[in-house]
């Protein structure tokens, strides 16, 4: 037998995405690593520090209270999407799922169509809808009886970064619901019909068939919404800015990096901190990936099969 010839023109194919990644996110990554083990002096000269950075922003006083408490907020941001963006996706995507549903693509369009639109837009237009002097939230309130429940929430430590995340669910809920939705009508009918045939309602079809079925996407969904909310920078910045108030109650990672590596107001920017705290985001985010995809999603595919 003739020996297999390498296609080389794979590589041709292959060479524009590699280059691509390469240049905008390996690249990149790569330097803020290495970024992260300088340090900058006074007079702006950068030096090799090892892990002096992170020390800083893991037990230095000056730093420890910030990283922490956006820690806990973008912890609590995750909770809370989790708790209420995917359930939700998931009632939305079986109900759109089910046959005979009337206007099923009008109603898929109007619940995406809020993440196509920009996080300026949101943030602005959230914000007039919740101001107590001419929003529209406590009027609308009032016509169920629930005017007293009303507040300032955006300006209340307690309830801004909640009312923030409730936004950001509200904006994005369409993307998991369509993840989950493209799975439930993926389910083949033979199945459900002949659980159908054996006498099986329509409850007990979704619990004890379809959910088994989608929970390797459901795992997928959740992984997809850690990476997203530890990321989050935009919908903070656009609503309440750099310095993500009231008095840092909705600062994220995010934002904190934002202040660390550009500076703002009498903060100075720090290139090589701001760098130290990028690489513990990422080593973050590595590690919740890494625990999925190892102990988590082998076991949901398992189950599945």
């Amino acid at each position: 037998m003739m020996k297999q010839r390498f296609g080389w023109h794979v590589l041709v194919f292959l060479a524009p995405a590699v280059l691509i990644y390469t240049a905008f996110s390996a690249w990149p990554l790569a330097d803020t690593l290495r970024l992260s083990l300088y340090s900058t002096d006074e007079a702006g000269g950068v030096g090799f520090a090892g892990l002096a950075n992170f020390r800083k922003l893991l037990f230095d006083p000056q730093w420890f209270d910030a990283f922490w408490n956006a820690m806990r907020n973008n912890i609590e941001f995750f909770i809370i999407h989790t708790l209420v963006q995917n359930p939700v996706a998931l009632v939305l995507a079986a109900l759109l799922a089910q046959r005979g549903v009337r206007g099923a693509r009008a109603y898929r369009t109007v619940l995406f169509l809020p993440t196509l639109l920009s996080v300026v837009i949101i943030g602005f237009s959230w914000q007039l809808i919740l101001s107590p002097l001419w929003g529209v939230t406590e009027k609308l309130m009032s016509f169920v009886g629930l005017q007293d429940w009303f507040g300032p929430w955006l300006g209340m430590e307690g309830t801004a970064l909640p009312t923030i995340a409730l936004i950001s669910v509200w904006q994005f809920v369409g993307i998991p619901m369509m993840l989950i939705y493209a799975a439930l009508i993926a389910i083949p009918d033979d199945i459900v019909e002949a659980a159908t045939v054996e006498g099986a309602g329509p409850w007990r079809i979704f619990w004890a068939i379809r959910l088994p079925l989608i929970l390797p996407t459901l795992g997928l969904v959740n992984i997809l919404t850690f990476v997203g909310n530890f990321n989050a920078f935009d919908l903070i910045y656009s609503i309440k800015g750099a310095l993500a108030g009231p008095n840092y109650s909705t600062d994220l990672l995010g934002t904190l990096f934002y202040r660390t590596f550009f500076g703002y107001q009498s903060q100075v920017g720090s290139a090589t901190m701001g760098a130290a705290l990028a690489t513990l985001m990422f080593l973050v985010i590595l590690a919740g990936v890494g625990v999925y995809l190892f102990f988590i999603q082998r076991r949901l595919q398992r189950f599945a099969l």
